[in-house]
């Protein structure tokens, strides 16, 4: 019985997830080094799905939401304008909606040298 529930609760789960819409790439890549600072970032996901907020961390002490502009509508590919804070670490923290209705966070960084 137990096998029965656990196979059921694991079916349930993977239905689940696959309804998401996970980032599927970013442009500059996740844990890239690049030479120059990118003008704009990229995110590619696996569905569509709305974003709601998206935020820049430079170096772990500067932070900055990023202009979403006209982009409120569901799509899978988003292209946001990028603002230079100089060489470092950069980390893109992204909140948005599903097209299944689940709410989605996620980042990704990158360094500029």
């Amino acid at each position: 019985m137990k096998s029965i529930l656990l196979a059921g609760l694991v079916a349930s789960w993977a239905t689940s997830a696959l309804a998401h819409s996970p980032l599927d790439s970013t442009t500059p890549a996740n844990e890239a080094v690049v030479t120059q600072m990118p003008t704009e970032v990229l995110l590619d996901f696996k569905g569509d799905i709305r974003l709601a907020r998206v935020s820049i961390i430079h170096a772990d002490t500067h932070s900055m939401d990023m202009d979403l502009g006209e982009q409120t509508a569901f799509t899978q590919e988003f292209t946001l304008p990028m603002h230079d804070m100089g060489p470092g670490e950069y980390v893109i923290e992204w909140r948005g909606l599903g097209d299944d209705g689940h709410a989605m966070n996620g980042t990704f960084s990158f360094v500029v040298k």
